[in-house]
């Protein structure tokens, strides 16, 4: 069985996990200060959300217009300049007296600028790794995620009390030069995965391709569509409990980290396809305690429980890939990304409008029934996909006449 450290034998492997882990320190300290800094300006809670869920949003743009390039582009060249564009970008954005619009106006070109860099990156691992060995890449890659966020929260948070949010976002601008550095001096030089003009209408003709498969429609829909909701769910931590929500957070991210080592370092091969619909239905089912106003330390066992449900996306990534041509791998990995953060952004947006009309905890039980919903549906059309179909001409039983209908069949 292979274990973390042999990934980081692998060539490449380091560079490409300290990058991407940098890079998600700079834009959760920047996520931080960027809404501090708009919500001070406007006093708008909408725009404050805006500027920190507004680039994941945005993906969905670049999923349908950008991800062509993903495999047509030099993959360090690529990477290291997208994070230069991010580095410049955001300083940009600590310019004192910089209008809201242009400051939504950056944010937009950097959502579309992260659809085409989650590609990237995914894809070159997918590439650098052995196919036996992708499933634990991207469990240690989830993990420096969850890490990353909770550290880049604390110290977006420590950034704002010491300095101020222009200076917390000018630090993430810092953070994000470093990854354009690792980037360029870490990664090899690699061709391009595909041949090819990138445009739009190759864009929409791959996402057609990736698609057209029922089998890859449901892996996609089972990395978006539990997992957002289930997300909304997160969002509302801050109105159910404004004293603890931090707490809530935490367990959540410890679930997670649990959840992806387990799945990553410890699952047999021959379990992988069994569990995971079961082990994303995990997702939902423990936010249905929260019907019942559950004490503090329920809740908090609830949300752990709930978070190691996460991992299933891995074995949903392990199964997408195993149905994509190696030449498509950063395209349809950026799609499942873009999709992913779009999704998110939905979910939260529709959590707050369910909050806002019952009550946190009432939004939390419907959006965890409409994920379980959603789960149950999509492992049902898996296992019914994979059952033989029956033989269009067995044989009648002895004695029996076949049918007008089963005889014209047979002639057919």
């Amino acid at each position: 069985m292979p274990r973390y450290r042999d990934l980081f034998r692998t060539a490449e492997f380091t560079p490409l996990f300290l990058t991407g882990a940098v890079a998600t320190a700079a834009q959760t300290v920047v996520g931080l200060g960027l809404a501090t800094l708009v919500y001070r300006a406007t006093g708008s809670p909408l725009l404050s959300a805006l500027a920190l869920f507004g680039p994941s949003l945005a993906q969905l743009i670049g999923a349908t217009t950008l991800l062509s390039a993903a495999d047509r582009l030099p993959p360090r060249a690529a990477i290291s300049g997208i994070a230069l564009f991010f580095a410049l970008g955001t300083a940009v954005l600590a310019v004192p007296g910089l209008p809201t619009w242009a400051i939504f106006v950056i944010l937009l070109a950097e959502g579309l600028a992260a659809s085409l860099g989650g590609g990237v990156r995914y894809g070159l691992l997918n590439e650098i790794l052995a196919r036996e060995d992708f499933l634990l890449g991207r469990s240690v890659t989830n993990m420096a995620v969850g890490v990353c966020q909770i550290g880049g929260f604390a110290t977006g948070g420590l950034l704002i009390a010491l300095l101020s949010p222009r200076g917390t976002v000018l630090v993430g601008a810092g953070l994000y030069l470093a990854a354009a550095l690792l980037a360029r001096l870490g990664l090899g030089a690699r061709p391009p995965r595909a041949a090819g003009r990138a445009t739009v209408g190759e864009t929409w003709r791959t996402n057609r391709r990736l698609l057209s498969s029922p089998a890859r429609r449901r892996a996609y829909l089972a990395l978006w569509i539990p997992n957002g909701l289930i997300v909304g769910c997160e969002s509302l931590f801050v109105p159910y409990d404004p004293e603890r929500a931090g707490l809530l957070f935490a367990c959540a991210a410890l679930g997670m980290l649990a959840g992806d080592t387990a799945v990553g370092r410890f699952l047999p091969a021959r379990l992988r396809g069994r569990i995971r619909f079961p082990l994303q239905a995990l997702l939902a089912v423990p936010f249905l305690v929260f019907a019942l106003d559950p004490a503090l330390p329920l809740a908090l066992l609830a949300v752990t429980v709930s978070a190691s449900g996460y991992a299933a996306s891995l074995l949903h990534q392990e199964r997408l890939m195993a149905l994509v041509p190696a030449e498509l791998s950063g395209h349809a990995l950026g799609l499942h990304t873009s999709g992913m953060l779009a999704l998110q952004g939905v979910s939260a947006a529709l959590a707050g409008t369910l909050a806002q009309y019952t009550s946190p905890r009432t939004g939390m039980v419907l959006l965890a029934l409409a994920s379980l919903t959603v789960t149950l549906a999509l492992a049902r059309a898996d296992r019914r996909a994979d059952e033989p179909p029956r033989a269009a001409t067995e044989e009648p039983s002895s004695g029996a006449r076949p049918s007008p209908r089963t005889a014209r069949r047979r002639t057919a």
